[in-house]
């Protein structure tokens, strides 16, 4: 006969009204770690995904993700004359949030090197790459768009030719992938009234300039797109990803272009870790002590809540002991059952979490290695918990039975 499966069935509603509320508290601790694990996931996503040895950014600087990065167009050209280089690529990163179907939408805009970069290592779950040099767009479902939907961004209309799944920012944004010139048409955009405005802010610097009187030819030129003055520099690039040539060593490559003094040079790995200590770094650690300390409250509940079944108890320990049962005895009703509250509410944290995460903002990865962990720290609070159920039970006295 097990005392603690039949003192359960005696009190099965209080029993699982508490499993329900100790499965509860797990869950959320099972979600804060898997939060954790997503933070970290989709910081690192796109390095992970690009195929690039080194990325040079701009000088001084500690690339697109961490900080703002602008390099020159023409450094591509640059770099491909390197020996040991295999390709360069450029690539353009920002940020836009627009209004779209009423409601607002925030994207994180991606430049591709068209037609070297098509976006054929996307994992696209309908769709196709990128096909045309303008006005295409691959874009992540969390973003709600859909094949061939049309979103206006600036002064032009792009098609969705392509969807991803999971590829996310590091603020939890979908990516959109477009071709790095119309990357930067996004980002470089104004309006008609300030393309006018400054326009005629540049003629009236050349009146007073002298070299608008000397050659008054000039001032016809300062009406021109400022991409046709050849004073004005093309727009900038956020960075350019850099593939080693076979046999050639990254290393020895990166070091190489880390001699010019317009550029900083940084691996995969370093930008993973520029990412994980720099970006989100202060996120990461928060949800980490946040974890832990739900950790710690869930095994006080839990103490407490055994220590109030064992005060339910105490007639029936001190008939026990009455009886002459053992100590073991009245050990082992107590351990049981807060091993099986424990066990009972991390198999129902599980489901509750597969149903409930999806619909999470942020993306929850839970993954076997921090289940297996959770079970293991769920049976050690079970444990520890019932400590105190048991050094309350072992006061009980005999005589305690006939108050």
């Amino acid at each position: 006969m097990n005392l603690a499966l039949r003192d359960i069935r005696h009190n099965l509603a209080r029993f699982s009204l508490t499993t329900a509320g100790v499965g509860m508290l797990l869950m959320i601790v099972m979600g804060m770690g898997g939060i954790y694990r997503g933070l970290i996931e989709d910081a690192v996503l796109l390095v992970n995904k690009i195929d690039a040895d080194i990325w040079v950014v701009q000088q001084g600087t500690r690339g697109p993700f961490a900080e703002i990065s602008r390099i020159q167009r023409n450094l591509e050209d640059r770099l491909l004359t390197v020996p040991g280089v295999q390709s360069a690529r450029a690539f353009v990163w920002h940020t836009v949030q627009r209004d779209h179907g009423g409601k607002p939408l925030r994207m994180v805009v991606n430049g591709l090197s068209w037609p070297q970069d098509k976006g054929e290592w996307l994992p696209l779950v309908a769709g196709r790459p990128l096909g045309a040099a303008h006005y295409e767009m691959v874009a992540d479902k969390l973003l709600g768009l859909q094949l061939g939907d049309s979103l206006t961004l600036g002064k032009d209309v792009y098609s969705v030719v392509g969807l991803t799944q999971g590829m996310i920012g590091q603020g939890g944004d979908g990516l959109a992938f477009f071709t790095v010139s119309d990357a930067l048409a996004i980002q470089f955009d104004t309006s008609p009234e300030s393309v006018r405005l400054e326009r005629s802010a540049r003629k009236m610097r050349a009146v007073r300039d002298d070299i608008g009187k000397v050659q008054p030819a000039l001032l016809d030129k300062a009406d021109l797109p400022a991409h046709r003055l050849p004073a004005v520099s093309r727009p900038m690039i956020s960075a350019v990803l850099v593939k080693a040539a076979p046999g050639a060593d990254p290393a020895g490559v990166a070091e190489l272009i880390s001699g010019w003094q317009d550029v900083s040079v940084h691996s995969s790995d370093e930008q993973r870790e520029l990412l994980l200590k720099g970006t989100v770094d202060r996120a990461r650690r928060q949800i980490g002590l946040f974890t832990a300390l739900l950790v710690i409250i869930s095994a006080i509940i839990m103490a407490l809540i055994l220590y109030t079944l064992t005060l339910d108890k105490t007639r029936d320990i001190a008939m026990l002991k009455l009886m002459g049962a053992r100590n073991s005895v009245i050990l082992a009703l107590i351990l049981q059952q807060a091993v099986l509250l424990g066990g009972l509410g991390y198999v129902l944290a599980y489901f509750l979490g597969q149903w409930i995460f999806p619909y999470f903002p942020r993306r929850v990865i839970i993954t076997d290695e921090d289940l297996f962990r959770l079970g293991i720290i769920v049976i050690a609070i079970s444990v520890l918990s019932s400590a105190l159920g048991v050094w309350k039970a072992m006061k009980i006295q005999p005589n305690e039975v006939l108050s």
